[in-house]
């Protein structure tokens, strides 16, 4: 039981064991992806040295190492956003710059909790007459 313990208690230890640079790095990503923070997101083709996309604004970027591209997510208006997916090569490269700073804290880790996730966006694509045509029985028979 003692070890048991001990071992409880060295991984609260340990959990709590993380850098400040760690820390903000990673509070500096939920804020990106919270659309919180400025960037420039530009591609570079390395074989003749030719910039050929740069992407600015309000972006978050994920990096999909499966299908060799990146998807960049920028908000456009208040509820507009336009996503964009760039392939990446052997000669094509891209590098990702804060604009502006931000104010992230260091101690603690950034929660977030959307509870009007919890309940889905139900679109409905149909007719209504086909529905009451298989629900209702025919009145033929």
């Amino acid at each position: 039981m003692k070890k048991i313990i001990l071992a409880a208690m060295a991984t609260v230890i340990l959990a709590g064991c993380d850098t400040d640079a760690n820390m903000a790095s990673r509070n500096l990503s939920r804020a990106a992806d919270q659309f919180e923070i400025s960037r420039r997101v530009v591609f570079y083709n390395g074989i003749n040295g030719e910039y050929l996309l740069s992407i600015e604004g309000l972006c978050s970027i994920k990096a999909d190492g499966a299908d060799k591209q990146l998807e960049v997510t920028c908000k456009t208006g208040p509820s507009e956003f336009k996503k964009h997916f760039l392939g990446l090569s052997d000669n094509v490269t891209y590098f990702a710059e804060q604009l502006n700073g931000a104010d992230v804290s260091t101690y603690h880790y950034r929660v977030i909790f959307k509870p009007q996730t919890i309940l889905p966006d139900v679109d409905f694509r149909g007719s209504t007459n086909a529905i009451r045509r298989a629900v209702t029985p025919d009145s033929k028979d």
